[in-house]
C-alpha cells in the first residue's frame, strides 16, 4: 500500500512537472512570439524610416541641387583620396547647404543681415602657430591659438578676467560697418555661473579702458537659468542706457555659432546664426568709435572656455538694393562659400535675399552673376570654381526665391581680376567676391 501510494505521488509529481514544463514552454513561445512581433515592427519602422529619408533627400536635392538626378549610389570602393579627388574641379554637383550641423539654408531665407563690402580686417589665424598669441590682436590678458575638431581648425582661445580685453587691430571705424565671427564654447554646464559673460564692446579708444563712449552687448553663458542679454550705452562717461533683453540662448551657445553685427551710425543689430536678437536704434553714443573689444569674464578656470575665429570687419552693410537699381552693378564679398567649393554658407543669404527683392520689384531686370576667387590653387581650377559659385547663387535665386532662370546668366573670372593683394589675408578676402551686373 505504501509502495502504491509512493507510485501515485511519483506519477502526480511527474505530471505536475510535465504540465509546468508545457506551461513554461507555452509562456516562452508566447514571449518569443511577442518579441518576434516587436522585432518585426522595429524592422518595418526602420525600413519605413529609411525609405522616408531617401524620399526626403530626393526632395531636398530637387530644391538645393536642381538639375541633378538622384541615382542609386554604387557601393563605395576603398581607395586612396588624392588632392585631385577632393578638388571642386571634379565635383559634378553644386550644393547649397550648411557646412555643419547648424540649421539648413532654408531657415536662412528670411535672414536680413548684409555684410560690408570693403574689408577692413579679416583674420582666419592662418599665419599663426598653435600656442602663440595671434599677431593681429592685442590684449592685457592671456590667450593663444589652438586647434579644435576633426578638421583641426584654428581658434583663438580667450582667457577670462574682468577688465581683460581682446582687441583686434582695426583702423578707425566708419559710421557704417559690420562684424562677423565664429563663436565656440566648451565646458558650459549647470554649474556655470549666472555671471559668466562674453562681452562685446564698441569703444572710442584702442586701449584697455572703456565706458567713456561705449556700446556694450553682454552675451550670457549661464545654463541653469535663463539670463537675459544685457545692452548698455555710455556717453561722456555717463551711462545712458541699460536693459536686459528677455531671451533664452542657452542651447544656441552650447555649440558652434556664427555671430553677425551691423552698425549703421547709432543703430546696432546682432544676430546669432539666423536669428536677430538685438536691434537698438540709438545704442551707439554720438562719438567716434575706433575699436571693437571682446571681454570674457567669470568663466571657471580650465572648465568654461570660449573661442573665436574668422573675424571679419568690413565697411558698409548698407542697402544693396538701391545701389543695384541706381548704378546697375554691385560687387560684394559677403557671399561666403565653404573652402574650395561652391557650397554657399547659409549666413550669406541676406545678400541673395536682397537681390531677389530687387528682381521681384523690377520685373524687366535681368542680371549677370560673375564669380571671382583669390589666387590660391591652380588658375584653371579657380576659373571653374568661380563659375560654379556663380551658378550656385543662380540656383539659390531660382529654387529658394522662385526667380525665373532665364533672367539670370553666370560667368566665372577666377583670379584674373584681383582688387586686393593676394599675398595678404585681407586682400584675398576682397578678391573672393561676386558681382551682380544689370543687363
Amino acid at each position: 500500500m505504501k509502495t502504491s501510494s509512493k507510485k501515485i505521488k511519483f506519477i502526480f509529481t511527474l505530471l505536475t512537472i510535465c504540465l509546468f514544463s508545457l506551461n513554461a514552454n507555452s509562456q516562452f513561445l508566447k514571449n518569443l512570439g511577442k518579441r518576434a512581433e516587436k522585432a518585426a515592427e522595429r524592422a518595418v519602422e526602420k525600413r519605413v524610416e529609411k525609405e522616408t529619408e531617401q524620399k526626403t533627400d530626393q526632395a531636398l536635392d530637387s530644391i538645393f541641387e536642381p538639375g541633378t538626378k538622384k541615382k542609386k549610389a554604387p557601393k563605395k570602393k576603398k581607395q586612396t583620396k588624392t588632392n585631385q579627388d577632393s578638388s571642386s574641379e571634379n565635383s559634378s554637383e553644386i550644393s547649397i547647404q550648411s557646412s555643419s550641423s547648424d540649421p539648413a539654408i532654408e531657415v536662412y531665407r528670411k535672414f536680413d543681415f548684409v555684410p560690408g563690402d570693403k574689408v577692413l580686417l579679416y583674420d582666419d589665424l592662418a599665419n599663426d602657430f598653435p600656442g602663440d598669441f595671434p599677431a593681429k590682436w592685442n590684449s592685457n590678458g592671456s590667450g593663444e591659438v589652438v586647434t579644435m575638431g576633426e578638421n583641426r581648425n584654428k581658434w583663438m582661445e580667450l582667457k577670462s578676467g574682468r577688465g581683460t580685453y581682446y582687441i583686434p587691430d582695426t583702423p578707425n571705424l566708419p559710421e557704417e560697418f559690420t562684424i562677423e565671427f565664429d563663436f565656440l564654447t566648451t565646458g558650459l554646464d549647470q554649474k556655470t555661473s549666472s555671471t559668466t559673460i562674453f562681452g562685446i564692446y564698441l569703444d572710442d579708444n584702442n586701449g584697455f579702458t572703456t565706458k567713456k563712449n561705449t556700446a556694450i552687448i553682454e552675451i550670457p553663458m549661464c545654463q541653469f537659468i535663463e539670463i537675459g542679454m544685457v545692452i548698455e550705452s555710455w556717453s561722456n562717461g555717463k551711462r545712458t542706457m541699460r536693459n536686459s533683453l528677455d531671451l533664452d540662448i542657452r542651447k544656441t551657445i552650447q555649440k558652434e555659432a556664427h555671430i553677425s553685427m551691423a552698425i549703421n551710425k547709432q543703430r546696432v543689430r546682432l544676430w546669432i546664426n539666423e536669428t536677430k536678437y538685438v536691434d537698438i536704434p540709438r545704442l551707439l553714443p554720438k562719438a567716434d568709435i575706433t575699436s571693437v573689444k571682446f571681454s570674457p569674464f567669470n568663466f571657471r578656470d580650465g572648465v568654461d572656455k570660449v573661442f573665436i575665429r574668422n573675424l571679419k570687419i568690413a565697411e558698409g552693410g548698407v542697402d544693396l538694393r538701391r545701389k543695384l537699381i541706381a548704378e546697375g552693378k554691385i560687387s560684394t564679398n559677403g557671399i561666403l562659400f565653404d573652402s574650395g567649393s561652391a557650397t554657399i554658407q547659409p549666413q550669406s543669404m541676406g545678400i541673395i535675399r536682397q537681390i531677389y527683392q530687387v528682381m521681384a520689384q523690377e520685373n524687366n531686370l535681368n542680371l549677370k552673376i560673375v564669380g571671382h576667387t583669390d589666387s590660391d590653387g591652380k588658375a584653371d581650377t579657380n576659373m571653374k570654381l568661380s563659375k560654379k559659385r556663380a551658378e550656385a547663387i543662380k540656383n539659390a535665386l531660382v529654387t529658394i526665391y522662385n526667380v525665373s532662370a532665364d533672367r539670370l546668366t553666370t560667368a566665372g573670372k577666377g583670379a584674373t581680376e584681383p582688387v586686393g593683394d593676394n599675398n595678404t589675408a585681407d586682400g584675398k578676402a576682397q578678391n573672393r567676391r561676386v558681382e551682380f551686373i544689370k543687363l
